[in-house]
C-alpha cells in the first residue's frame, strides 16, 4: 500500500483499436460518468488484486453511504496488516511501525486507480472514450471501454464496467506500445445492504486526529514549460529549502484529472547528470542546462517527460 507522503513528494491484452462515431464516444463517456457515480454512491465490497511489474497485491475495499456520509475501508489482505479508513472528509492510515494519523481527503487513493474518481465531463476535451465491446469479468458481463489521450502523449486505460451496477471490475493501464503496466482486477464483489451494516461500526470508531497540513508559500516562479500535454493544468507551485542538500527547489505540479507530474528545478552541481529513469508508470527525466538541474517526475511516458523538460524556459531563474 503506497504511502501518501511518497505520492505528494512526486505525487488489455490485445484489444482492437478502431475508429468510432461521435455518438458512440458520447455514449461511452456517459457510461464512465455512471461508473464514477456508482463508485461513490453504492454500498459495495471488492476483493481484488493489483498486478504490476513489481508484484501482486491482494486487497479488499468496502464502501458505504450512511446518512449522506461516505465510509470506506481499504485493507491489505496479505502480510502485515495495513489499513486505510475513510469517514467523511477524513482519511486515516494504520501502518505497522508508524503512529496512526489522519489527513483531509475526499477519496482513498492508495491502491485504487484514480480513474474510478475522475470527472469524465472535464476529461472529454482531451480524451477519447472508445467502445470495444463486451466481455466477462468475475462472472459478470461487462462493457469494455478504452480511454485514450487525443494527442498520444500519455498512457491509456481499458476499463471493464459491470453491465448492471456500472462498477469497474477491471482496469488496465497500458503504455504507448499497448503493453500492460498495471492491472486492477476484481475477483469477487457484493452490492447489498450487508456491506452498509458492516460499515456502520465506523460511525463511532475511535480514529486518530487529523494532521494539520500547512499552506505552502505562495510564490511566482521565473520559469515555465513552453509545452505540456493537452488538458494538463497547473495545480500548485512552491519554493522550499532542502537543508540536507543546501539547496532550494522550485516546483510546479500539473494534472489532467487522470495523470499528474511535477517539474522541479534546483541549482546544478558536479553530481548533476542528464538521465532517464522509469519504474512502471512513473518516469524521472533529468536535464542539466544553464547551471540548473531540471527534473520532470510523474505518470508519463519517457518521451513525453523529455519533451516537457526540453521545453522549459528558465527565464529569470538563472
Amino acid at each position: 500500500m503506497k504511502q501518501l507522503w511518497c505520492a505528494v513528494s512526486l505525487l488489455a491484452g490485445s484489444l482492437f483499436w478502431s475508429s468510432t462515431a461521435p455518438a458512440q464516444t458520447s455514449a461511452s463517456g456517459a457510461l464512465l460518468q455512471q461508473m464514477e457515480q456508482a463508485s461513490q454512491t453504492l454500498n459495495y465490497e471488492f476483493a481484488y488484486i493489483n498486478v504490476s511489474r513489481i508484484g501482486i497485491e491482494s486487497l479488499r475495499y468496502r464502501h458505504a453511504v450512511i446518512d449522506n456520509r461516505v465510509y470506506a475501508q481499504l485493507l491489505q489482505m496479505d502480510g502485515p496488516r495495513r489499513e486505510v479508513i475513510q469517514r467523511g472528509g477524513d482519511i486515516s492510515y494504520f501502518e505497522p511501525g508508524l503512529d496512526p494519523f489522519s489527513l483531509p481527503g475526499q477519496h482513498i487513493i492508495d491502491a485504487l486507480p484514480s480513474l474510478i474518481f475522475a470527472d469524465f465531463s472535464q476529461l472529454a476535451s482531451a480524451w477519447d472514450f472508445i467502445p470495444v465491446g463486451r466481455s466477462r469479468i468475475a462472472d459478470q458481463l461487462c462493457e469494455v471501454i478504452r480511454i485514450v489521450s487525443r494527442d498520444g502523449t500519455r498512457y491509456s486505460y481499458v476499463v471493464w464496467l459491470d453491465v448492471d451496477t456500472k462498477l469497474p471490475l477491471r482496469i488496465d493501464l497500458l503504455d504507448r506500445d499497448g503493453e500492460t503496466l498495471e492491472q486492477f482486477r476484481v475477483i469477487s464483489f457484493a452490492v447489498d445492504e450487508g456491506v452498509r451494516n458492516i460499515m456502520q461500526g465506523l460511525q463511532k470508531a475511535s480514529l486518530p486526529p487529523s494532521l494539520s497540513v500547512p499552506e505552502g508559500e505562495k510564490v511566482q516562479l521565473g520559469w515555465q514549460p513552453a509545452w505540456v500535454p493537452a488538458g494538463m493544468k497547473l495545480i500548485s507551485q512552491s519554493r522550499r529549502a532542502i537543508p540536507a542538500m543546501n539547496k532550494t527547489v522550485e516546483s510546479r505540479l500539473y494534472s489532467d484529472g487522470l495523470f499528474s507530474f511535477a517539474i522541479n528545478i534546483t541549482p546544478a552541481d558536479k553530481s548533476s547528470v542528464t538521465q532517464t529513469l522509469r519504474t512502471g508508470r512513473r518516469t524521472v527525466q533529468t536535464e542539466v542546462r544553464n547551471n540548473s538541474e531540471i527534473t520532470v517526475v510523474g505518470e508519463l511516458p519517457p518521451a513525453t517527460a523529455k519533451r516537457i523538460a526540453d521545453s522549459i524556459d528558465l527565464g529569470s531563474q538563472r
